[in-house]
């Protein structure tokens, strides 16, 4: 038998160091888990029986280094793991570990299904990791391309509480939601998106070709008569479109840019995010879309048992939004100093009295992770009734405005053929 170091956490989440002889490295890890702990690191000490095993052992290392470096260095449209991927593969890892099938078990024979090269690979990287000691969240936490800190804490805290299965049937079921909710928005923001680039594509047609050609006829028929004011400003449009247009493009490209370079800087995306949720038509679906996400994924890890601090910094990480992000910092530091979440949300100025009122209760009852829960189903559902009618809404309103434009057109070219055609009758 040999004699192994080992790294374990508690039930509690507290680290504990020590040493066990085992006849295998697997053995030792089955020991460690049948004193209630959870190993991150299992190593065989020195020992001269276990020469060969260590070498054995420092080669599946190297292999596994190799496979890692591999992973790192794929290309970027290689290592990209679509969220319907992702939650495909949570949701089967769930049935099989739940099904009594051990956990590299289950992670071998998904690995040897999957199609997407980036996720099997990193399955078979995590396989053997678990297979050296690591703990299944410590392996996850390698592959950051793949698994964010949201679902790495997720597994770590399923882990620790023995109810890993739950735990990721309950990711799955977040994914979904969060899917869902992001299909229902970019669904309501594609037709309005498109109706508009086909619109700026026909005034600039109508701008840089049509509009000239009257132009001229104009100048030769008026006879050096001024043309009404109207008139006059689309024509001015036009010539600056049509004989600037390398400068007009530069303009627009430039000013992208600039919002883009703006929106990287820390104020600059608070004010972007800010003008997001306050933004005329799209910011009630902004921020109902923001509530629905923060509190789901702080219900989420609270009911599958990460503390609540660190819950909150993986909430504000994971936000998507740099206004609730720094409100939930808020939270955090308040509720460290040992204070309630209700008052800090209700100081934020950011979440609605209903929301303040259902944290309040979850508090007083003990039950805020369920509370949180009927906050984002109370919030999605609200968020499908707002893309309905926004697009009831979108639709007349791009109709009005496609019929300003064209018309003012339409009547700036109209009104000197009205003076034209009453000097001929004079």
């Amino acid at each position: 038998m040999a004699i192994f170091n080992y790294v374990a956490l508690d039930s509690r989440g507290k680290e504990k160091t020590g040493s066990i002889e085992a006849d295998s490295q697997s053995a030792a890890v089955s020991r460690i888990k049948e004193k209630g702990l959870f190993p991150t690191n299992v190593a065989e000490g020195a020992s001269g029986t276990a020469k060969g095993k260590k070498k054995a052992r420092g080669a599946r290392g190297g292999a596994k280094g190799k496979g890692m470096s591999k992973e790192i260095r794929m290309p970027v449209f290689l290592s990209r793991v679509k969220p319907k991927q992702l939650m495909a593969f949570t949701r089967q890892l769930a049935t099989l570990v739940n099904a009594g099938l051990p956990l590299i078990r289950g992670l071998e024979v998904l690995q040897r299904q999957e199609r997407n090269p980036a996720l099997r690979n990193s399955l078979g990287d995590i396989a053997e990791s678990i297979q050296s000691g690591s703990t299944f969240a410590e392996a996850m936490s390698q592959h950051t391309r793949i698994f964010n800190r949201l679902y790495v804490n997720m597994v770590k805290a399923g882990e620790i509480g023995g109810v890993l299965d739950i735990v990721l049937l309950r990711l799955a079921e977040f994914m979904e939601k969060a899917q869902k909710i992001k299909s229902k928005v970019i669904s309501a923001m594609v037709y309005p998106i498109v109706v508009l680039i086909m619109a700026v594509i026909i005034v600039s047609a109508l701008m840089i070709f049509i509009i000239p050609k009257f132009e001229e006829i104009f100048t030769d028929l008026m006879e050096g008569k001024s043309m009404p004011m109207l008139t006059q400003f689309v024509l001015k449009i036009s010539e600056t479109v049509s004989q600037k247009f390398v400068l007009v493009l530069g303009v627009v490209v430039a000013v992208v840019f600039l919002v883009k370079l703006v929106g990287k800087t820390n104020a600059g995306r608070f004010v972007m995010d800010h003008l997001k949720l306050h933004m005329p038509i799209f910011g009630v679906l902004t921020q109902k879309t923001a509530i629905a996400r923060f509190t789901r994924t702080l219900g989420t890890l609270m009911s599958s048992g990460v503390p609540v601090l660190q819950a909150l910094n993986i909430v504000r990480d994971t936000a998507g939004n740099q206004v609730i992000a720094r409100a939930v910092s808020q939270i955090h530091d308040n509720v460290k100093e040992g204070e309630n979440m209700a008052p800090t949300i209700e100081a934020s100025n950011v979440f609605p009295p209903m929301v303040v009122s259902m944290v309040e209760v979850g508090e007083e009852t003990g039950e805020l992770p369920e509370m949180l829960m009927k906050i984002a189903d109370s919030y999605d559902d609200e968020v499908d009734n707002t893309v309905a009618a926004l697009t009831s809404i979108i639709e007349p309103l791009l109709i009005i405005f496609l019929a300003l434009v064209v018309g003012t057109i339409v009547i700036a070219l109209f009104l000197p053929l009205l003076s034209i055609i009453g000097s001929l009758s004079g």
